[in-house]
């Protein structure tokens, strides 16, 4: 091999392997350029870049194309051979690069020369001009290039392979881009004098060969030194390219990355965009505005988040901006991202505020009388959303210190409602929340490790917690804090994860989440984690990890409204006890609680629940005695919204003549369960109320799974899940038998280990007790607040069961069954078979006919929606996500089977009159 300096003249007589097809690396062998043999990736890469005369970055692109190349040109197995040796030129014959008879057939399987096959490609050019001397000469340009490789490929018929169109790309184009003719600007065409000369003589016409000698090969150094001055650019290109895509386009990059891996976690969760809203309103319902705003905002003793409240206001959102500061986490217009209602810092303010928030109506009816301003009063001077609440006063139930002020979620947070229609927001009070709590969480843990860990953050956060003079030592002291609680959390998901990946189902499957999405939670489980493992971890007392259960059974937040005068509250009838319901759902939401045994033991049970003011919500909810009313029983307290027709345009208007169809379809298809309607002597006549202390409760209609047949999951939870205790905690379920005198037996068979629903309704009660013994709470008062009349029992009825509520407010409550997978009343009505097997979530607008959210066919999620979807993608039914049962498709004359509890509807408009009357209620 020469050195292109001081290269020879051209020797005819330099075999070339007939084994080597190609014309071009035949020309480099014959010319004396690069042995007939194997030669190093690096020479052949480097001479054929000289060759193109190419500079800079396209000459490194086509080096780098040549190397690829090469590579491969002697197959698959002998890439690594190719990589330390170099390529083998006399054995590309029959290799992945040869086309096999359905290229040119130039040059022969014997190396020799075509001369008809000459004649045949000069047949698909023209004549041209040569640059250099004037003079015609026959050649080839681009276009007509490709036509000749078309031709090749439908010469060769069956024998040509998918890739070879892929492989001509490599060969004549890149001929012509080297050897072709043609002035600056102008068009470049390959000389047929040329070709032949290559094909006959291997020989290149002398503008080639100048290039090549006039560049000399680099040594191994110097390439070693340019591979790793470019191997540094491009990691720094790509460095500041993923950094711009992070900041700039989250959302897609999140997309394209492993949806379980680490990296995906290191990014912010997708929120959907926010439409402009033109206008909102807030619905009568029997609540002052002041109640309204307290309900709201009136702490319930938890800590949801896991900083205290001036740390959580200071936190920025867990977005990169290369040029600008990230907004703070706590700006309404980012957490109303999240699903939640934008609220006032107070309801003292002008009208104009008012109505932006929604008040519109707020001087234009008549206010019902106040509740709340007997009570403690509930701030929001950071302008928080609907259920974030401030808990001040906070005392560590173990330590007895205090502590900063908390922030938590109240019961509005999930309990109240909003819909969407033409840039029109209806809101609601004790309706479901269209909010997705798990990607607030992941957000505000995202904050945490980004306010860590992205320069400057720190300092930031600081300036606004400590002020901007506090000395080094303190804002020492509190990156320390927040590292131990960004620490425990990342530790406590790594548990969570590691444990249910070693649990199974009570059908024996492998236990993994069910995404919640918007409008749903996982609330059981939820508590259950929280109160047997997480408040166990935080009291120091290991081991109890083995207590957490995956989040496999979510559920709609249900309706509030009327609930107080419920029997049995929960979805399954599960709860009869109103102070066991609000307690437990504080403790879920996280309230403080001590459980260890390392401090004196009259601290045991102590807690941040604020009895006290669950109580008053209860009250606010509950209102008067409906059979006391002088002018007949009616429901006062909280009442459900009715539809608002008043407010939207002519698609919410009701249609008379089939509300009176759709009360007899009600009357014969639905009331059997679920009641007639609350307006009616009918409903307060029914058998389904029975007594209670001085008044009466609804004993609402259950039905068994076997026979309602929707999903079972979240009726299985409180009698299928088990839980183990520590000893010291002494938690006896037995004692429920002493306290209540239940129907039926509650001790567990093991002094540690028992059902779910025992060992809460024993936990809670006792932190309730303990609280009012720390207050000194009269018995009078005790008594009250208990309300003793309701047990705190578990349901005599069989398990498992679902309740069926009378249906109130119902049009407010979409999606429909208690797993909200229903996207609509319409859809409900139909053969359970024929719902929509998924659809998406999110800040979308309703629709008035269907009553619920409009679903098309194969409907792909918007951006930051989440997708309910009954089956995953390897087709499987998803846990907690059946569109199963409550199905009206009984034909004439079949007999009840599980599943369906009503005959089929006659036709669509038969569907619409009962859809119609159910608007009324």
């Amino acid at each position: 091999m020469h050195h292109p300096a001081s290269k020879p003249p051209l020797d005819p007589s330099i075999p070339v392997s007939p084994n080597n097809p190609c014309p071009f690396l035949r020309g480099l062998v014959g010319e004396g350029f690069v042995e007939g043999g194997t030669v190093p990736l690096n020479t052949l890469s480097q001479t054929i870049a000289n060759a193109t005369g190419e500079t800079g970055l396209k000459k490194v692109s086509a080096r780098i194309q040549v190397r690829g190349v090469a590579m491969i040109a002697n197959g698959v197995k002998h890439i690594l051979k190719s990589i330390f040796s170099g390529a083998q030129l006399d054995a590309l014959r029959g290799g992945p690069l040869d086309k096999r008879g359905a290229g040119s057939r130039i040059l022969g399987v014997d190396g020799k020369v075509d001369e008809d096959e000459i004649a045949r490609l000069a047949s698909f050019g023209r004549s041209y001009t040569d640059p250099n001397t004037g003079s015609s000469e026959p050649g080839l340009n681009a276009a007509e290039i490709k036509t000749f490789m078309r031709d090749n490929l439908k010469r060769a018929g069956s024998a040509a392979r998918w890739y070879y169109p892929l492989l001509m790309k490599f060969e004549w184009p890149i001929l012509l881009k080297i050897i072709g003719k043609g002035k600056q600007g102008e068009e470049r065409y390959l000389s047929m004098a040329d070709v032949r000369t290559l094909f006959e003589q291997r020989q290149f016409p002398d503008r080639i060969n100048q290039r090549i000698v006039s560049q000399p090969l680099l040594s191994s150094c110097q390439l070693r030194f340019r591979w790793a001055v470019a191997l540094t650019a491009l990691v720094i290109g790509l460095g500041l390219a993923a950094l711009v895509a992070v900041a700039e386009f989250p959302n897609q990059v999140r997309a394209m990355l492993p949806q379980k891996g680490v990296l995906v976690n290191l990014l912010p969760p997708p929120l959907p965009a926010m439409p402009e809203t033109k206008a909102a309103y807030w619905l009568e319902q029997n609540w002052s505005l002041k109640d309204r705003h307290w309900f709201h905002h009136a702490s319930q003793g938890t800590a949801t988040f896991p900083v205290p409240y001036e740390w959580f206001v200071a936190l920025e959102q867990p977005r990169l901006h290369l040029f600008s500061k990230p907004g703070l986490i706590k700006d309404s217009a980012y957490l109303e991202r999240f699903g939640f209602i934008p609220s006032p810092q107070s309801v003292q303010v002008d009208t104009a505020t008012l109505r932006r928030f929604g008040y519109a109506n707020v001087y234009e009816t008549t206010q019902a009388s106040d509740w709340s301003t007997r009570w403690t009063p509930a701030e929001n001077v950071d302008g928080l959303p609907v259920g974030f609440a401030r808990m001040t006063g906070v005392v560590d139930p173990a330590t007895s210190r205090r502590e900063d002020d908390m922030i938590g979620l109240t019961c509005a947070a999930c309990h109240t409602g909003q819909i969407h229609y033409q840039g029109v927001d209806v809101r609601f009070d004790g309706g479901p929340a269209m909010t997705d709590l798990k990607k607030l969480e992941l957000a505000t843990g995202l904050s945490i490790a980004y306010t860590l860990y992205v320069p400057f953050r720190f300092q930031r956060f600081a300036d606004r917690v400590l002020g901007p003079d506090a000395s080094k030592a303190d804002r020492a002291a509190l990156k320390q804090k927040l590292s131990t609680i960004g620490s425990f959390l990342i530790d406590w998901a790594k548990t969570y994860e590691k444990t249910i990946e070693g649990k199974t189902t009570w059908d024996g499957k492998q236990q993994q989440d069910t995404e919640e999405g918007f409008g749903r939670l996982d609330a059981l489980n939820r508590i259950g984690n929280q109160v047997f493992s997480q408040d166990l971890a935080m009291s120091g007392v290991k081991g109890f990890e083995k207590n957490l259960h995956a989040q496999d059974a979510p559920v709609s937040y249900p309706a509030i409204w009327t609930v107080p005068w419920f029997k049995f509250a929960q979805y399954d009838a599960s709860i009869e006890q109103p102070l066991i319901r609000n307690a437990g759902e504080a403790l879920g939401v996280t309230a403080l609680l001590n459980l260890s045994d390392a401090y004196p033991q009259d601290r045991l049970w102590r807690s941040s629940v604020n009895i006290r003011t669950l109580g008053w919500i209860e009250d606010m909810l509950r209102g008067p005695d409906p059979f006391k009313a002088a002018d007949g029983p009616k429901f006062g307290g909280l009442l459900a919204p009715k539809w608002p027709s008043h407010i939207l345009g002519d698609a919410w208007k009701l249609k008379p003549d089939r509300v009176e169809r759709g009360r007899a379809i009600y009357a014969e298809m639905c009331s059997g369960c679920h009641l007639p309607d609350i307006n009616t002597p009918a409903f307060w006549s029914s058998k389904r109320w029975e007594p209670s202390g001085d008044s009466k409760v609804l004993n609402a209609v259950t039905i068994p799974l076997d026979e309602i047949k929707t999903d079972p999951e979240q009726s299985l939870v409180l009698s299928k899940r088990t839980v183990d205790v520590p000893g010291f905690l002494k938690v006896n379920t037995a004692d429920l038998q002493t306290w209540w005198q239940c129907e039926i037996p509650t001790a567990s068979a093991s002094p540690n280990e028992m059902v779910y629903a025992l060992g809460l309704m024993t936990v809670v009660d006792l932190v309730a007790r303990k609280w009012m013994d720390d207050e000194n709470i009269p018995e009078a008062e005790r008594a009250q607040m208990w309300n003793l009349a309701r047990k705190n029992c578990l349901n005599p009825a069989p398990d498992p069961r679902y309740r069926a509520r009378p249906l109130n407010g119902i049009w407010a409550t979409a999606p429909y069954l208690h797993n909200g997978s229903v996207p609509s009343l319409y859809w409900l009505l139909k053969p359970q078979n024929e719902r929509p097997q998924k659809f998406c979530m999110g800040r979308r607008d309703y629709d008035p006919d269907t009553v619920g959210f409009a679903v098309a066919a194969d409907e792909r999620c918007k951006t930051g929606e989440t997708e309910f979807s009954a089956t995953g993608s390897d087709g499987k039914p998803i846990q907690g996500n059946s569109v199963l049962g409550h199905s009206f498709e009984r034909k004439d004359g079949e007999p009840k089977r599980p599943g369906v509890i009503g005959r089929m509807f006659k036709d669509d408009a038969e569907r619409y009159d009962l859809i119609e009357y159910l608007k009324t209620l």
